[in-house]
Parts: C-alpha cells; sequence; structure tokens
C-alpha cells in the first residue's frame, strides 16, 4: 500500500520504557509495521529503548523510512538508535519537538510517561491555539489512556475546555479506524475562551444556569 497523500510521515511519541503488559510493545510493533507497509514515515524520539526502539524497528524491518530526533543529551546516555534511516541530532527538548512537528503530518501518543503527555499535548496546544492543522491520536491499548479521557471530559465539564477541542483528537485500539480519521481530519474552530455565555451552554441540564 501506499500513504495516503495527506500522511507522509507521522509522529509517533511512547515510552523509553516497554511498560508491564505485553500488549503495548505488540501494539508499538503492529504500528511500526503498518507505517512502513503503507509508505508512511515514521518520525520519533531516536531511542533504541523501550517502545521507542520497538516501533522504530519493526518499521525498519518492514523496509520503512525511520527518521530520529534526539537531544544531545540522550546521545551521550547512548540510547540513540544507530540503525534507522536517518538520525538527527539536536540540542535540547525544546528543539526536539519543533522539528518533529516540521517533519510530520500528524501526530500518534502510544502508551508512555512524562515525556509521551508532555510532546502529545504540546501539540494538542498548538492546535488549541491554531499555531497548527495537523491530527492527534491517542492509540490505546489495554485501556492505557481511558483515565486521561475521563480527565478530558471533566475539564469540558468544570469550562476549561471547549467540547469541541476535546473532540479534536481520535482515541482508540483501531489502526485503520484512526489512520481514516487522520487522513480525513479537519481541525475544530472553537475559540480558546470560554466567555459566560459559552459557560452556561456547557452546563448538564441537571445543574442551574
Amino acid at each position: 500500500m501506499t500513504a495516503p497523500s495527506s500522511l507522509r510521515a507521522l509522529c509517533v511519541y511512547c515510552g523509553s520504557n516497554a511498560g508491564s503488559n505485553p500488549a503495548y510493545a505488540e501494539l508499538a510493533r503492529v504500528l511500526g509495521a503498518r507505517l512502513a507497509n503503507d509508505g508512511i514515515t515514521l518520525v520519533y524520539g531516536g531511542g533504541n529503548v523501550g517502545l521507542m526502539g520497538i516501533v522504530a524497528d519493526a518499521a525498519l524491518a518492514a523496509g520503512g523510512e525511520v527518521i530520529g530526533v534526539i537531544p544531545e543529551q540522550l546521545v551521550n546516555w547512548e540510547v540513540a538508535h544507530k540503525g534507522v534511516t536517518r538520525l538527527e541530532v539536536v540540542d535540547s527538548m525544546h528543539t526536539r519537538k519543533m522539528r518533529m512537528f516540521e517533519l510530520s503530518d500528524g501526530f500518534i501518543a502510544l502508551p508512555g510517561g512524562f515525556g509521551t503527555l508532555d510532546e502529545m499535548f504540546e501539540m494538542l496546544t498548538w492546535r488549541q491555539l491554531g499555531l497548527g492543522k495537523k491530527p492527534c491520536a491517542f492509540l490505546d491499548s489495554n485501556g492505557f489512556w481511558q483515565p486521561l479521557m475521563q480527565m478530558l471530559d471533566t475539564m469540558v465539564r468544570e469550562c476549561f475546555l471547549h467540547a469541541e477541542q476535546r473532540d479534536d483528537m481520535w482515541q482508540g485500539s483501531d489502526i485503520d479506524a484512526m489512520l481514516t480519521w487522520m487522513q480525513r481530519y479537519q481541525p475544530a474552530q472553537a475559540d480558546k475562551w470560554l466567555d459566560e455565555k459559552r459557560r452556561s451552554q456547557l452546563k448538564t441540564p441537571s445543574e442551574p444556569v
């Protein structure tokens, strides 16, 4: 298969650990191979450890192009993947995020920790502020992302986030459905701010307005 014209390269954020459930590693393997088979370049954090190394190795094994972007500090810690198609060494984590944004047509979060959340939420924040129009997806396994989705629902309910912006992302476990959504993605047009009128509209029927 060849990549849809709108998805030439996708950035995958994921853990530098493999996690406690083998399902996470399997998801990374399946995704890496799928991107390669579809002709989609994998952009990722450049590591050879955890889910990062697994998704990169799977894409390479399937004949795909893999671009790693890694800060110099992490290279010095000897976690850089030396077998990727191209490894870009940058001066900081901030530069890394900007470079990955420039290289990618969309963003996928596999299970991970602080770094995975930091990277994906920066992209969501840029979308919210109109600084980018690229789709963001949380690819789930074993219900990993469900508590986070519940937290986002709380943000909407408590008037810290537009419902439209809460829905301006994808979450699920079906890679086919995810890639179809990303190909057809149209960014939400909601404003950043929630004014008094908007807050009253967001209240549930059981709440006093």
